[in-house]
């Protein structure tokens, strides 16, 4: 009975050895559509965008081809909104949720919070201010909670091996022998911050770049009661644009972004070609291919996946349809199969004769 006990805790400090490490060494669950979700890059994007109401739900499924691996899903949801200041700055407010699950034992993180920025135009010019520069600054405040199922992990207690035949097998029915039990995880306090600038420069053309700093407070989010895990602040750069291609309804879209959080870093880059013809009331097509940087150990980065997109853009609503194929050494066991993601976003338009200026991300 004292082996056994002896093997408890020694299982129960391996459990929370991995899951600390796992939780400091990784980032934060990134999508790979880089703008489908705004108040994850940036505080300071919240609320730009060419309307005013946006409505966005994004869900992404990886690794789930790897073997007896039940993958990861993460599911995100925002409403933003953007509201004249005087005549020509800007105030957006938005809330954004998030849920991610992932492994056998359901490791769960959820967020949700409150994000505002404020939108000062720096300068306008041309006809009808085609011609715009803005300076955003944001906040974001909110609650977090990671945890995982204790009852989907076995221990040395329900462990046995038949003396006769040698067969080992696990009883779960068994107690755990474990002071902690259930689901694990308690409420955190989050803040972040963002600066950015957009700007547009006639028909089809634009840029903007920025930055954010997240969870600056560096909460404990520890999902073992008596143990502490500081949860690194990610840092985020980002930057794009829309250049026109000719003269016709083609135009070119690149975009990057890094970021880095602890030991870990991530890098995207790449670009889509969009196409649209006046005669389609603005309805557009997307098709573009990022490519994915990632840091396997501290010391050692290299490409990590390829993603293809395609989309679909109305007045209103825009549809987008990701798909990562893995290139780093986790191919061997995926087959190249990352996973998918899906985005869908409403705008609702300003007023006529109140058209807001913004790129096109």
């Amino acid at each position: 009975m004292r082996k056994r006990t002896y093997h408890g805790r020694i299982l129960k400090a391996l459990l929370f050895v991995v899951i600390a490490c796992s939780c400091v060494r990784a980032q934060d669950a990134r999508f790979s559509q880089l703008s489908t979700t705004p108040m994850l890059n940036n505080p300071a994007l919240t609320g730009v965008m060419n309307g005013t109401l946006r409505l966005s739900v994004n869900y992404q499924s990886l690794y789930t081809s790897v073997q007896n691996a039940e993958g990861y899903q993460s599911v995100a949801a925002a409403v933003e909104l953007r509201r004249p200041v005087g005549r020509v700055n800007y105030v957006g407010i938005g809330v954004q949720l998030q849920h991610d699950r992932a492994g056998s034992t359901d490791f769960v993180r959820s967020v949700g919070a409150l994000s505002a920025s404020y939108q000062q135009q720096l300068h306008s010019g041309g006809r009808g201010g085609r011609y715009s520069h803005y300076l955003s600054g944001g906040v974001q405040v909110g609650v977090g909670q990671r945890g995982f199922d204790i009852n989907k992990l076995w221990f040395s207690e329900q462990y046995f091996v038949d003396p006769g035949t040698r067969a080992a097998y696990v009883d779960r029915n068994l107690a755990t022998g474990e002071a902690f039990s259930g689901i694990g995880g308690q409420l955190y306090p989050d803040v972040s911050t963002g600066l950015t600038w957009f700007a547009t420069f006639g028909d089809r053309a634009g840029a903007y770049f920025g930055g954010a700093v997240y969870h600056l407070t560096r909460p404990n989010v520890s999902p073992l009661p008596e143990y502490t895990d500081l949860l690194a602040r990610r840092y985020v750069a980002y930057g794009g644009g829309e250049l026109p291609l000719g003269r016709g309804y083609l135009s070119l879209l690149p975009a990057a972004r890094v970021m880095l959080q602890g030991p870990s870093r991530s890098a995207m880059a790449g670009g889509s070609l969009r196409y649209t013809e006046r005669a389609w009331r603005e309805v557009a097509l997307r098709v573009g291919t990022y490519t994915q940087i990632t840091n396997v150990h501290e010391s050692t980065t290299g490409l990590g996946a390829l993603v293809v997109l395609v989309g679909l853009e109305t007045e209103d609503l825009q549809l987008g349809l990701s798909y990562d194929i893995t290139t780093s050494g986790l191919r061997e066991v995926n087959s190249r199969r990352g996973g998918f993601e899906l985005s869908i976003i409403y705008t609702r338009g300003e007023a006529v004769g109140q058209k807001v200026r913004c790129p096109t991300f």
